[in-house]
């Protein structure tokens, strides 16, 4: 009798989903000068919290960087993860058909210590110091640095915790937005999106919209980001 085929698990742990699809993506493409832009920071984001396997992902980005330079005879480089975009989504569904629904995803280390995610929370609790109205929201990110080696055990109920914190201090920076500073990241947002329109479908247009959106409110208004997906 044939053995189960295990769950496809990602290559990396989970909270290394930024710092692979980057490396990997500059890998692909030939060469280690290239820079992400915040586009291409959000649509991987984007795939992040809409639950897109890590390995989907590297194998999407394999997969649409060789068949620019073979099928189409490019000697230019692809300059946007959102070329990959359509490759991903391939890979994606192919992973969901292999993978056994109940069957425990593999377990990997995490990718900091204790003191490392101490040192970030604090770090974070100090910049929401510095702004006025982030108060309370730093006040609980203190508290989970004190309590951070028991939370250590379970780090993805605290990114639930921490993303929950990341939700309130949207919220408070959108309601300080001017009208002005919307028109302008949305100008900005069309702008960069405008060649890639095609090869997504309205459900990953306003998923990447939204992603795209927030990471300018956040940084225009001079606001870490919570996640541990951060902590670089």
């Amino acid at each position: 009798m044939a053995a189960e085929p295990e769950e496809v698990s990602w290559p990396s742990n989970y909270f290394n989903y930024f710092t692979e699809v980057e490396e990997h993506f500059q890998k692909a493409r030939g060469t280690g000068l290239f820079l992400m832009s915040p586009l291409d920071w959000a649509l991987v984001e984007a795939w992040k919290n809409a639950g897109v396997p890590l390995e989907a992902v590297l194998r999407g980005i394999d997969l649409a960087l060789e068949s620019w330079r073979t099928k189409r005879k490019r000697v230019q480089l692809v300059n946007s993860v959102a070329y990959c975009t359509q490759a991903v989504m391939t890979e994606a569904q192919a992973l969901a058909g292999v993978a056994q629904p109940g069957r425990p995803r593999k377990e990997a280390p995490a990718p900091f210590t204790v003191e490392e995610l101490r040192s970030y929370l604090k770090a974070n609790a100090v910049e929401l110091r510095a702004k006025s109205g982030y108060e309370e929201i730093a006040a609980a990110v203190e508290r989970l640095a004190a309590d951070v080696s028991s939370l250590y055990g379970d780090l993805e109920d605290l990114e639930r915790r921490l993303t929950a914190l990341e939700d309130k201090m949207i919220a408070i920076a959108r309601s300080r937005q001017t009208e002005e500073e919307l028109l302008r990241a949305r100008r900005n947002l069309d702008l960069q999106l405008r060649p890639y329109r095609g090869k997504m479908t309205a459900e990953q247009l306003t998923m990447l919209e939204k992603q795209y959106l927030e990471r300018e409110l956040l940084e225009s208004a001079g606001l870490p980001r919570l996640s541990l997906f951060y902590l670089r």
